[in-house]
């Protein structure tokens, strides 16, 4: 589903999620999926601002006085589209043309942004209760 910035309203999910921040970036633990997952500064910043009342727009000028510096909205759509894609919004985010087939790289150059200013999640899986205490061969 194809969805208009204008329209919708992200919301970060809240079930079965714990969050600690840690030198400026948000650790965020899904419960359910047992994922951990590190946003960056920027990325984190935006999921802050997904309360399910805050259109895409209005994230984009929140995050850009925050930071200090101008963030074009397809940063913030590039989140969203990461977040969607790791379940940390309520509801899915697909946005229409949005130029991401590009490497980061190509994007920082297109933008005129640093590399810094892009929201990066990096996710591992934790390991279920039973693999973190299996021997892996026969136990003694």
């Amino acid at each position: 589903m194809k969805i208009d910035s204008c329209a919708f309203l992200p919301e970060a999910r809240g079930a079965k999620i714990i969050t600690k921040e840690v030198d400026g970036e948000l650790l965020v633990y899904d419960l359910i999926r047992d994922k951990a997952h590190c946003l960056n500064e920027t990325a984190a910043a935006i999921w802050k601002l997904c309360d399910g009342r805050t259109s895409v727009p209005e994230i984009t000028r929140s995050v850009s006085e925050s930071l200090g510096v101008p963030v074009a909205e397809i940063v913030i759509q590039l989140a969203l589209k990461q977040m969607s894609a790791n379940h940390l919004l309520v509801e899915d985010y697909e946005v229409a043309r949005l130029p991401l087939n590009s490497s980061r790289r190509a994007l920082v150059r297109r933008l005129g942004i640093g590399l810094a200013l892009l929201p990066l999640i990096t996710s591992l899986n934790a390991p279920t209760a039973l693999a973190a205490v299996s021997c892996g061969g026969p136990c003694t």
